[in-house]
């Protein structure tokens, strides 16, 4: 395969793998509290380029390096539902999932039959103690600053809300949830969120931006695919004039 042709291919599949980031943006642009998958590209040099006299221009070659999550804000939006609760500021409800601890933004929560606070996916929502929080399901709730729950002038409890020392430690579960994915990487007591009742966070994709992205990386893709055809062109005329001066 000639440079032009290679190097115009690897740029495509990154704009592939681009693309695949995209659209996993776009679907949860109504998802509450989904954080955006960004792209970080970096060229491919091949292990045989590392020799000084190695002269070939394909050992070099785009590639998306590895993806990496953006945990920028989202919007707060006001539902009035008292079991709605958003984070203003950097950190993580702690939720209990299948097999340990999970951490989420979307606090879009409700209460099961026995009174625990859960999520849309029935996880139950940890205390500071790192237990389910319970509480009365006929009385109303109401929730501070600091997460602390409060019925009938009673505390009930307070929501375990953490935060991290590096976001690159934490890997996406699915389903909007975050899991530890650095033995090393503890959660801590957040010191700068604010619980809000009655508010959701939005997406942090944004529409606009994801449309504009999308034109760019289409336009890349025709351009790239281009080369590679005009790069496919000109061996087959080559070989043709080489067939054709060996007759």
């Amino acid at each position: 395969m000639d440079p032009l042709t290679a190097v115009a291919a690897s740029g495509m599949r990154a704009r592939m793998e681009s693309l695949d980031l995209l659209a996993n943006n776009v679907a949860n642009a109504s998802t509450g509290g989904y954080k955006a998958d960004r792209e970080f590209y970096s060229l491919y040099v091949a292990p045989e380029a590392q020799d000084p006299t190695f002269q070939n221009d394909v050992a070099t070659m785009p590639v998306v390096e590895r993806p990496w999550t953006d945990h920028s804000q989202g919007i707060l939006q006001t539902t009035g539902n008292p079991l709605d609760l958003a984070l203003s500021g950097k950190g993580f409800f702690a939720v209990q999932g299948p097999t340990g601890p999970l951490y989420t933004r979307n606090g879009s929560f409700h209460l099961t039959a026995n009174g625990s606070l859960a999520t849309t996916d029935g996880y139950p929502v940890n205390g500071v103690s790192g237990t389910p929080l319970s509480v009365q399901s006929a009385l109303p709730l109401e929730i501070s600053g600091d997460g602390t729950v409060t019925q009938d002038g009673n505390v009930i409890g307070q929501l375990q809300v953490v935060d991290f020392t590096a976001t690159a430690g934490l890997a996406k579960q699915g389903s909007n949830y975050f899991r530890v994915s650095d033995p090393k990487l503890l959660p801590a007591a957040s010191s700068g969120a604010v619980v809000e009742q009655g508010k959701l966070e939005a997406s942090n994709t944004g529409t606009a931006e994801s449309a504009v992205r999308l034109v760019n990386i289409m336009r890349q893709f025709e351009m790239l695919q281009k080369a590679a055809t005009l790069g496919a062109d000109m061996s087959k005329q080559a070989i043709e004039q080489v067939a054709h001066v060996g007759s």
